[in-house]
């Protein structure tokens, strides 16, 4: 998997990867961002989000911005010019459900675009066009269909896509992704919002034990990276039995 260089400037020096979620409330995106991040940062990388929604309830838009780099990183801000999106929800392409339109605006040149959806989704011939010129990678992956599999709910779903992209582009491994969950849900990450706050204790209440709670997520996390990895989508550098999680008992 080879490094590319950030969206402030071209540098042969850094290795850098600016990522931009969105999705709607409810989808935990926020979430998402920061168990990537976090992940990132536990493989020994360095990695800031900064998160962007408006009114905090449930299909209201809402976007995250995660910035990853092998240097210290300096940059704050909305991430105009991303090498890979992921979108958590159809809805961001067919309803406009975004702070940002089309949905791959800005992307660079053989960026990724990381789509939760059953399969390939009727793009107008335009979009098509566009991205084709930028020889866009789209990969669409049931990410949701795979959290109500594993957990029994499609509150996972940020975990599967968040297990899918790590796999596509090796920036991270499955067990920094799952030492990043027990940081989030055993108090020792940071709660960016009331929303997310609310979101969490929802997700809580339907386990009887937080370390149920921890397994489901690292085991749709799991899932989602060997989807990645079944398809032939992962960096080179990521092997199967490299990305086996060592869940607590």
């Amino acid at each position: 998997n080879q490094g590319v260089n950030d969206s402030e400037g071209d540098s042969d020096m850094a290795k850098r990867f600016n990522i931009r979620m969105a999705g709607v409330g409810g989808q935990g995106v926020v979430t998402g961002s920061h168990i990537l991040s976090t992940a990132v940062i536990h493989a020994g990388g360095e990695s800031t989000i900064v998160p962007f929604y408006g009114s905090e309830k449930r299909m209201a838009p809402v976007e995250s911005y995660v910035r990853v780099s092998d240097e210290p990183i300096y940059e704050i801000g909305e991430i105009t010019f991303p090498h890979i999106i992921i979108i958590f929800h159809p809805q961001v392409i067919t309803h406009g459900k975004s702070y940002t339109m089309p949905f791959y605006f800005g992307l660079k040149e053989d960026g990724i675009a990381l789509i939760n959806h059953d399969g390939p989704m009727s793009l107008h011939r335009d979009q098509q066009r566009e991205l084709d010129e930028r020889r866009a990678k789209l990969y669409y992956f049931p990410a949701t269909k795979l959290s109500l599999e594993v957990a029994g709910m499609d509150l996972a779903t940020n975990m599967a896509l968040m297990g899918c992209i790590g796999a596509i582009t090796g920036l991270t491994s499955v067990e920094a992704l799952e030492q990043s969950v027990k940081d989030r849900f055993l108090g020792k990450g940071f709660v960016v919002s009331g929303g997310t706050a609310a979101l969490d204790s929802v997700v809580e209440r339907k386990f009887k034990k937080k370390q149920e709670l921890i397994d489901k997520n690292v085991a749709v996390i799991q899932a989602g990276w060997n989807y990645a990895v079944d398809h032939g989508w992962a960096a080179t550098s990521v092997k199967r039995s490299e990305a086996r999680a060592t869940v607590s008992a």
